[in-house]
């Protein structure tokens, strides 16, 4: 058994918090730093944390604030099913569906990873006919188009995947079907998917863990009524991904249901069938099968108890290390790889609702800071936009860039005696070092103070392992946080309060109410709803 205790409970946290002042980077970051500063990854990957503010002595303390919060234990504890979600009472698995860590993992005589492996192979074998055009629509037409339609993590994982594989799956010659994402309850959203495929030729994944998704279900009718109104039968146009005890189960209303249960939580699912349904679909069966092995290296290597060897371990600490040591609010992803133009966004969603806590595991207040806030654009494009803030704002904010060596596709262009993908990394190695050292200048509006810290992710090229791989680091980065800050990094209720209100207003609230009930009433006057 681990112990739980609050980070400002260890002994090296308050050492930590004698080095308020980071490292000077220009002093420390040369190239031999650049090249001893560097951890391998799952899926070819690298992890470098050169222009970070972590010398040798904030090392040794992050290293000694690992061991007394037992981070590592506590992820083998939770890859061997421990109950970890305390907030719902639930195991924590995601890691399984991707292959076991530390042996077989069983619940009420169920098998676990054997029923998620099982899922899998189904969702594998019915790509096989929707590609060979066994399974068609209801006009008999072969489907050429998935669209999933969900929201949250039944969304914004798989179409972060999704995109970041899209080239890459046309240029290995893997492509099978385009996928289109249905998510906001905006009609509009629906409608522009809709409007843009051929609804004949579409098979829809409705994605909903617990079956009554108020979004999702919205989205379904939207989705029915316009396959029905052209003469379409809906029933064999959608497939379902659910819980065995949702509505959507076992339902002849689906032309197929592949299943998850409440052990993996929606914005950690991607690597279920929440993301292996479109993506087997899309991409073909082997594709994702690629992206969990490389998702299942970079788990075994956070079960590695020497933190330099431990990529997830050591992003999470530095992380730490600049949240709470340093003060620093907020934290960029900027990935020089326009196929993950919807990765910061997927980022976002798993670390604040993850650990955007003010309460322990036990509901007991914190007196420390916890996750910060995530943001994101694919370099060069953040270039042009949101750096400013970042080279010469009020508050420093740390970087985390991504790149890669190799194109998805082999075309390129010259131009100026240099390629495209030289254009590209030239300013993604420029940006790393003009945040670190700064410049100098007599012109305060052409200074650059410089100490802005940054780490880089790096591979040869984005595929399906090294996609997987990636994703794994952030989920486990996330996991040692929330374990360091001692959270429960696997529930949100925090979006539950808005639900319930928006049921309020849809079943009518009065204007003439007193306090914040009037409020509620006025607001929905206000955008055309009646009590």
């Amino acid at each position: 058994m681990a112990a739980y205790r609050n980070l400002d409970k260890t002994e090296a946290y308050k050492a930590l918090m004698q080095h308020k002042e980071p490292p000077r980077l220009d002093a420390i970051l040369d190239a031999a730093r650049v090249r001893a500063c560097e951890v391998p990854m799952g899926g070819g990957l690298a992890f470098n944390w050169a222009a970070s503010p972590v010398d040798a002595p904030r090392l040794e303390l992050l290293r000694r604030l690992a061991a007394e919060q037992e981070l590592v234990a506590k992820f083998r504890l939770l890859a061997s099913g421990e109950l970890m979600n305390t907030g719902e009472k639930r195991l924590v698995l995601h890691h399984l569906a991707r292959g076991a860590l530390v042996g077989p993992v069983f619940r009420d005589g169920r098998n676990l990873g054997a029923f998620y492996e099982g899922e899998r192979r189904k969702i594998a074998e019915f790509a096989k006919a929707v590609h060979d055009g066994v399974i068609r629509g209801s006009s008999g037409k072969v489907f050429t188009t998935v669209v999933q339609v969900g929201i949250g993590g039944s969304d914004l994982g798989p179409r972060a995947l999704y995109l970041a594989l899209e080239r890459w799956a046309k240029a290995e010659r893997r492509f099978k079907m385009a996928a289109r994402f249905i998510s906001n309850v905006d009609p509009d959203d629906a409608d522009a998917v809709l409007s843009q495929i051929d609804p004949a030729a579409s098979l829809f994944i409705l994605v909903s863990k617990s079956g009554t998704t108020q979004e999702t279900l919205a989205n379904e009718t939207l989705v029915r009524s316009r396959l029905a109104a052209l003469g379409l039968d809906p029933d064999k146009h959608i497939a379902a991904v659910t819980s065995e005890t949702s509505p959507l189960a076992n339902n002849p209303a689906y032309v197929a249901s592949f299943y998850m249960d409440d052990y993996i939580g929606g914005r950690y699912s991607s690597t279920s069938a929440v993301g292996g349904a479109i993506l087997s679909l899309a991409l073909g069966p082997e594709t994702f099968a690629e992206l969990l092995a490389g998702a299942h290296e970079e788990d075994l290597l956070a079960l590695e108890p020497e933190l330099e060897k431990n990529p997830a371990l050591l992003d999470a600490l530095i992380g730490l290390y600049e949240r709470n040591a340093l003060g620093w609010p907020a934290t960029a992803v900027l990935p020089y790889a326009e196929p993950l133009s919807r990765f910061p966004a997927h980022l976002q969603q798993l670390d604040m609702e993850s650990n955007g806590k003010r309460v322990n595991r036990d509901g007991e207040p914190v007196a420390y800071a916890t996750g910060p806030l995530v943001f994101g654009e694919p370099g060069t494009n953040g270039q042009h936009s949101f750096y400013q803030l970042l080279h010469q704002g009020t508050d420093i904010v740390p970087l985390q860039f991504i790149g890669f060596r190799e194109n998805q596709i082999s075309d390129d262009v010259e131009t100026e005696d240099s390629t495209s993908r030289a254009k590209l990394n030239a300013n993604l190695a420029a940006q790393i070092v003009a945040f670190a050292a700064g410049k100098g200048d007599a012109n305060r509006n052409k200074d650059f103070p410089g100490g802005r810290a940054s780490t880089l992710i790096r591979g040869e090229r984005l595929d399906a392992r090294a996609l997987g791989a990636l994703l794994a680091h952030y989920e486990n980065k996330v996991m040692f946080q929330g374990f360091a800050w001692n959270l429960n990094s696997f529930d949100q209720e925090g979006v539950q309060l808005g639900k319930v209100l928006a049921k309020k207003v849809l079943a009518g609230v009065d204007s003439a109410s007193a306090g914040v009930e009037g409020a509620l009433g006025a607001y929905a006057e206000l955008l055309g709803l009646e009590a």
